[in-house]
């Protein structure tokens, strides 16, 4: 069997080298722009032969999109033009609503499944994939039942072998609840990193005197800008409300601290400490 990654990148790659465990026999191609990537993709063993998008076409069982989401938008009704029958394309795309909006207008939507692995990290590139990261991770399809039964079952026995937990949801209840548990975390990141910058000058009085709940903090803002950018891009009404309401908490927090109000401080920390309960019920499931 033949898999092409298309985009080889911290996902594509990490997906690759998790079913090269599973699946030895395996080949895999890979389809990038930069001849850096091509390179560190080859040296890594994420795939044994650099081809054209068109050849991949032509020899994958599988091809799997792991571009950026703005690029997915464009290749995907370009790949589905050209897909022969019985071949199957998916996407690890950020956002799902108008990927999947441009998959149903195509006659070959059967041939594509929505895929989201909820994972990864800040750094990208195929030097920063590894075999463990979609071990034990949530995997979210979306509109399921547009997909052929054949190539659901063959995405869906790939991502169950490399570790995965597979969640069902429809695109646009995928878009709502990401731009709250995920892009809005990378947005706060992002804010958090340029409002030390802009204030402090001094970048070794930052690494000197930056904590570990800093470094935590900021950690994201270290994400591909040209990944994320597309991503609040096509997910902008959902962003937008999230910011709003994130904005006017913060704003509430603000008054609380210049009044002096320590019972509203309290309260709001108090309440937020829930979180904690929350996720390590969700670990244990």
């Amino acid at each position: 069997m033949v898999i092409s990654i298309i985009g080889i990148g911290l996902l594509g790659g990490s997906f690759a080298l998790g079913l090269r465990e599973k699946y030895p026999n395996i080949r895999f191609v890979g389809v990038d722009n930069s001849s850096v990537n091509q390179k560190i993709a080859l040296a890594k063993g994420i795939v044994d032969e650099i081809v054209s998008l068109e050849e991949a076409l032509e020899i994958a069982e599988l091809n799997v999109l792991a571009t950026p989401v703005d690029a997915i938008t464009k290749l995907l009704p370009y790949m589905l033009d050209r897909l022969p029958e019985g071949r199957t394309i998916t996407d690890l795309g950020s956002t799902k609503e108008l990927i999947c909006a441009l998959a149903d207008s195509h006659p070959k939507r059967g041939q594509f499944v929505a895929v989201h692995p909820m994972a990864g990290t800040e750094n990208s590139g195929p030097g920063a994939a590894f075999r463990e990261m979609l071990i034990e991770k949530n995997v979210i399809i979306c509109d399921k039942e547009k997909s052929n039964r054949d190539s659901l079952v063959l995405v869906e026995t790939f991502l169950r072998d490399i570790g995965m937990k597979i969640h069902y949801m429809k695109p646009i209840e995928h878009d709502l609840h990401l731009a709250y548990v995920s892009h809005l975390s990378h947005i706060s990141s992002f804010a958090l990193g340029l409002t030390v910058l802009d204030k402090e000058r001094d970048e070794r009085a930052i690494f000197d005197m930056a904590s570990t709940g800093f470094s935590s903090t900021v950690r994201l803002a270290k994400s591909s800008p040209q990944m994320w950018a597309p991503i609040f891009d096509q997910n902008k009404t959902n962003v937008s409300k999230a910011l709003g309401d994130y904005i006017e908490l913060l704003k509430k927090f603000k008054e609380a601290i210049d009044s002096k109000d320590l019972d509203t401080s309290l309260s709001f920390m108090s309440r937020a400490n829930d979180i904690g309960r929350i996720l390590a019920g969700i670990e244990k499931k």
